[in-house]
Formats: structure tokens, C-alpha cells, sequence
């Protein structure tokens, strides 16, 4: 069944007053990776204002700047986000689970869908309306789990092997 994104997941739009933020939880699309590389911390920036975008665990972060690059991260933890990141929710989990909606986020379909819709030639930025607009398939939540869980198993090879790559050559 077809289903539109902004039907069954929402852009998150919370803030929150910070004193000291770390850098250790603060996303931005300078330290988002390109081609679903996630997040590389610290953040080489810190904003100065007192209230800030805010994400929460699962939630999935899009960069909304540019995304041809493919810049997408499931949240591990909470944090703080800059405005040029996106945070994706599923409004309601029993219908579209969490998981199934980072594996649909970060299809080249989806990416191309962006970047075709996005605004602007020197620095695209997504359209969030167009984004709401996103149309695919939506398999029932038992197919969502099972599906979720193969590419997670994947990701978590892809992961070891990486850390593994890293170890070998420092």
C-alpha cells in the first residue's frame, strides 16, 4: 500500500534551553558523514545560543543541506542538532517502527527524491514539504521487523570491519 512520508512520521521540531553543551552530542552537517557514514565527534563547532534543536535516541538525522552527499544517522543517544539537520520520527510505531523508517531514509531512492526536490542551486536545501510528500510501499510490522533487523545485522558487520580497518592501520 502507498503511503506518503508525512502521513506516518514527523520532522521533530523540539528545543531546549543548553548552558554547556558537549561536543560529544552535538550534530551538525559539518560533522555528519557523507555516503551513510554516520557522525564523527567531537563537533569541530559549538553554537552559542542558549536554546537548541534537540534529538532523541532512534531518532533519524538527515542532513538537509546538499543531500546528494547521503548524510543520514540513527541517534544512539540524545542530543543537540543543528537547524540544517533534520530529525525524523514515526508518529506511531505499531504502524511504521523506527527501525523501518531509517531503512527508507536512507535509500538512494529517497536521497534522489531530495535532491530532486530540493530548493536552491549552490547549497540545495530539501524542501520539507516535498519531503512530507515522499511516497513508497509500506509492508506490514512483522516484514518492517524482519527487514529492519537483516540490514541492521549488515550495518553492524559493515561497523566491525571499519573499526577493524582502523585498528590495523594505526
Amino acid at each position: 500500500m502507498k503511503r506518503k512520508l508525512g502521513d506516518l512520521a514527523i520532522i521533530v521540531k523540539s528545543k531546549d534551553s543548553v548552558e554547556k553543551i558537549d561536543r560529544n552530542k552535538y550534530v551538525t552537517t559539518e560533522n555528519m558523514i557523507s555516503n551513510r557514514g554516520g557522525v564523527s565527534f567531537p563537533s569541530s563547532t559549538v553554537p552559542k545560543q542558549n536554546k537548541l534543536d534537540t534529538f532523541d535516541k532512534d531518532d533519524v538525522l538527515v542532513s538537509n543541506i546538499r543531500p546528494y552527499f547521503k548524510k543520514i544517522w540513527k541517534a544512539p543517544f540524545s542530543g543537540y542538532k543543528s537547524g540544517d539537520v533534520l530529525a525524523f520520527r514515526t508518529k506511531d510505531r505499531d504502524i511504521l517502527s523506527q527501525e523501518y523508517l531509517y531503512i527508507l531514509l536512507e535509500s538512494d531512492r529517497f536521497f534522489e527524491y531530495m535532491t530532486t526536490t530540493a530548493k536552491g542551486t549552490k547549497m540545495p536545501r530539501g524542501d520539507k514539504k516535498a519531503i512530507a510528500e515522499f511516497p513508497f510501499d509500506l509492508p506490514s510490522i512483522d516484514i518492517q521487523k524482519k527487514r529492519s533487523h537483516q540490514i541492521e545485522v549488515i550495518e553492524q558487520k559493515i561497523s566491525l570491519n571499519q573499526q577493524i580497518n582502523a585498528n590495523l592501520v594505526a
